[in-house]
């Protein structure tokens, strides 16, 4: 029996939506490298949900691409990138943004997140050091929404950090490859508008949402968007069909698709949050998007993964373990009974 798979957001292909878009599109003829009426027109309903109409928007093809290009424009040689050690680009990015020149400075994380006085510290650290020349400088911070753990910012939290970064000169770069279940949490206070006023750069996640593949950059800092397109070409990242970015992006914000398919990946999730918390499971994290956490006695774990797919996340003592069950813009009311009743 094949297993029903909740170990990642991105195990299926696209929504319909998106498919029809694409075949009815097929044989057009566009210009290339994102200048066609389709990356224009999600670009003008990007720049609309965000209230920024000023804003650049480009599209690229995955996070990991993503997230090194961005980086990589912003920092000057000698400068470093800091971010949470719990943060994708520190743990999950084969050292991608090390590859670029440019080094991780990872600061302790709680719930993976860090505050805002951690960052202050940490800028303060490195100016009053008599050797920083000497050191990698802080150039910039990253944070995830949501986090690795499924948790979210605050718009406290957001603003403090935001406010501490214009103090420090240091451009605010958010990770949005899961921004869709992130601002359809039931817990979250932050809206994308927020999220547009209080950084300099951030992404919109589309492969983890609903996309075939593709994410969508806003950059609301003008001094950040020059040359960014350059970019872009020199890290590889620069799609000939660029309208096939276009395309379903403009599809994801039509009829508020993104966010329905992330509010209901969210609502199933949190069907399994309650499964396993009713059974007497603890959480690792709170996390109140579509990524749970529970700790698990290995006997347990070894009997579900008999049916289902998911992912060992951490050991937390000789005979338990915490694993992710993840679901997706795709995930079936019907997958979720199975589980539920296995649990």
């Amino acid at each position: 029996m094949e297993k029903i798979r909740f170990a990642c957001d991105y195990s299926e292909g696209a929504a319909p939506e998106i498919l029809s878009r694409l075949m009815e599109t097929n044989l057009e003829q566009t210009p290339g490298y994102g200048e066609d009426v389709y990356c224009e027109a999600a670009r003008a309903k990007i720049r609309a949900l965000c209230a920024k109409e000023n804003a650049e928007v480009q599209f690229l093809v995955g996070g990991t691409q993503t997230n090194m290009t961005v980086i990589a424009s912003i920092l000057r040689p000698h400068q470093g990138v800091l971010a949470a050690d719990t943060g994708h680009i520190n743990v999950h990015e084969t050292g991608a943004i090390e590859a670029t020149g440019h080094k991780v400075l990872p600061l302790p994380s709680e719930n993976g997140k860090i505050r805002a006085e951690q960052i202050q510290q940490a800028w303060h650290a490195h100016w009053t050091n008599e050797s920083h020349e000497h050191l990698v400088q802080p150039g910039m911070v990253y944070i995830s929404f949501p986090t690795e753990y499924g948790t979210l910012y605050t718009k406290e939290e957001l603003t403090a950090i935001y406010r501490v970064c214009r103090e420090c000169h240091l451009p605010l770069f958010i990770d949005g490859a899961r921004l869709g279940y992130g601002l359809m949490s039931p817990k979250n206070d932050v809206t994308l508008q927020d999220l547009a006023a209080f950084c300099d750069v951030f992404y919109i996640g589309g492969t983890k949402c609903g996309a075939l593949f593709g994410e969508a950059v806003v950059i609301t800092d003008p001094q950040l968007a020059r040359d960014f397109r350059y970019m872009i070409k020199q890290r590889g990242g620069m799609l000939a069909k660029g309208r096939l970015l276009g395309i379903q992006f403009d599809t994801l914000f039509t009829d508020d698709l993104y966010w329905k398919l992330a509010k209901q990946a969210n609502r199933l999730a949190l069907r399994i949050r309650k499964a396993f918390l009713e059974k007497g499971y603890p959480l690792l994290m709170d996390s109140w998007t579509n990524q749970q956490f529970p700790v698990l006695p290995d006997e347990i774990a070894d009997r579900l993964s008999e049916q289902f797919a998911f992912e060992v996340w951490e050991r937390v003592d000789e005979t338990h373990c915490a694993v992710r069950f993840c679901t997706s813009w795709a995930t079936t009311e019907a997958q979720v009974d199975v589980l539920v009743a296995a649990i």
